[in-house]
């Protein structure tokens, strides 16, 4: 059953080695996200090449350089305060990057049958025994580390009263996201028999998780406990159907499944109403990853609770809680504010 959506990207499907290589991407069982991702970049390039009479297999580097500078200097469809190799326009850099990506694979597959000799994507790489962990070679642009937005406690107090407003399921939802650090699609899918109730844990399928590994996780003993006991009463009052745990109150869908964007305009909505624009459906994961580093949790413990596969991914939420540095920071500062203190001290007498 072909799952790729070719009308999404009509470059792609006119393309026979395009459309070859995206069909190979599917056939090797990539997530569709994945094959959504791959299809609308490898489209975009396309539409660069026809643009600019440049033909992938035979491209050459200086003409593949003018796509970097299109991608950094072309009006941003989220608006100028998105900025991307300081140019104060263009798309941004995580974009980008999977932009090259794309391109710079199709490049390579087209290494691969032979249909031209190199490729004119470079690409970063380590080279063995140059400092430690090796050298790191850039890319064609540089990758931008920035640490997760969470809202400040007076924003998460102005939500949770927001919240407060919201119907049953959303407020359930919302606590349940926050509780178990999960990702949009994780909440969204839970089924009735992913909870056990004795013990308040979730049991996350590997066909719902990012990285296709299966974890549990909780949540809180009294009022997400509470909440979700009221919402299950009024799941079945709309359908004694078992499956899919959030459903859908709408008189054109009702007893359906919620689905992933119903659940981001809900949060969407939330953000409006309590002024705090950067509230997304992945903000309660981040907020609760970081007050588990703020706990001093374990950083493995962290890393398997979140379903990460890197440790480094964890590590951004250490960081961002701040925990470490303003120790180690406050250690370091210990004898020094001693001898300001004595002296100030014989000062003042």
């Amino acid at each position: 059953m072909d799952t790729i959506r070719w009308p999404f990207y009509p470059l792609v499907a006119q393309d026979e080695m395009a459309r070859a290589w995206l069909q190979i991407q599917a056939n090797l069982q990539l997530s569709p996200k994945t094959i959504d991702a791959y299809g609308r970049g490898l489209n975009d390039y396309l539409g660069f090449c026809a643009g600019h009479q440049a033909i992938p297999a035979t491209i050459r580097r200086e003409q593949f350089a003018l796509y970097v500078q299109d991608l950094a200097t072309r009006p941003n469809p989220r608006g100028t305060k998105i900025l991307s190799l300081k140019s104060g326009c263009g798309l941004s850099n995580a974009t980008m990057q999977q932009r090259i990506t794309v391109a710079r694979l199709y490049q390579d597959y087209l290494v691969e049958q032979q249909i031209r000799p190199d490729t004119p994507v470079k690409r970063g790489y380590y080279v063995p025994g140059k400092g430690f962990g090796g050298t790191r070679k850039r890319g064609e642009i540089p990758a931008y580390q920035t640490l997760p937005w969470i809202p400040s406690d007076d924003e998460w107090c102005e939500v949770l009263r927001v919240l407060k407003t919201e119907i049953l399921r959303n407020q359930t939802m919302f606590l349940l996201a926050y509780d178990g650090a999960l990702r949009r699609e994780e909440l969204v899918t839970l089924e009735i028999g992913d909870f056990d109730l004795a013990y308040r844990q979730i049991h996350i399928r590997a066909d719902h998780a990012k990285n296709g590994a299966e974890r549990v996780v909780g949540y809180g003993k009294k009022v997400t406990s509470r909440l979700l006991e009221l919402y299950l009463h009024r799941r079945r009052e709309i359908s004694p159907q078992r499956g899919p745990l959030f459903l859908s109150e709408s008189h054109r869908n009702f007893a359906g499944p919620l689905s992933l964007v119903m659940w981001s305009k809900i949060v969407q909505s939330i953000a409006r109403r309590a002024g705090v624009s950067r509230l997304t459906t992945h903000t309660p994961r981040e907020l609760r990853l970081t007050h588990l580093a703020r706990s001093h949790m374990d950083l493995h413990e962290i890393a398997i609770y979140a379903g990460h596969r890197s440790l480094e991914t964890t590590m951004k939420y250490i960081h961002l809680s701040g925990v470490e540095l303003t120790e180690a920071v406050s250690r370091s500062l210990a004898g020094f504010e001693r001898w300001i203190e004595a002296i100030l001290g014989e000062e003042e007498k």
